[in-house]
């Protein structure tokens, strides 16, 4: 097993850990935490499709780490327009 091999399987078990999570109420979907491991998910992925390229699971793995790259980013601005705390 190559060290692509570990990334793909590392990244299929932060997605389905998060899809679990999200789907038992333990994490919200729309949160940080959620978003953050669903891209870092899907880039490990596709990490590991550079070694053994398949067009349609570069597609949904590209996919899904835009998507949640997005809602960080959206995040990220909501919480700037709201100022600090306080």
């Amino acid at each position: 097993m190559s060290a692509y091999d570990i990334a793909g399987l590392v990244g299929v078990a932060l997605i389905l850990a998060a899809y679990a999570a999200a789907t038992l109420g333990r994490l919200p979907p729309k949160g940080a935490p959620s978003l953050a491991i669903n891209f870092v998910g899907a880039s490990l992925i596709l990490l590991s499709l550079t070694r053994n390229f398949n067009l349609s699971a570069a597609i949904v793995e590209g996919a899904w780490a835009v998507i949640a790259l997005i809602g960080l980013i959206r995040l990220a601005f909501g919480r700037l327009r709201a100022g600090p705390p306080g």
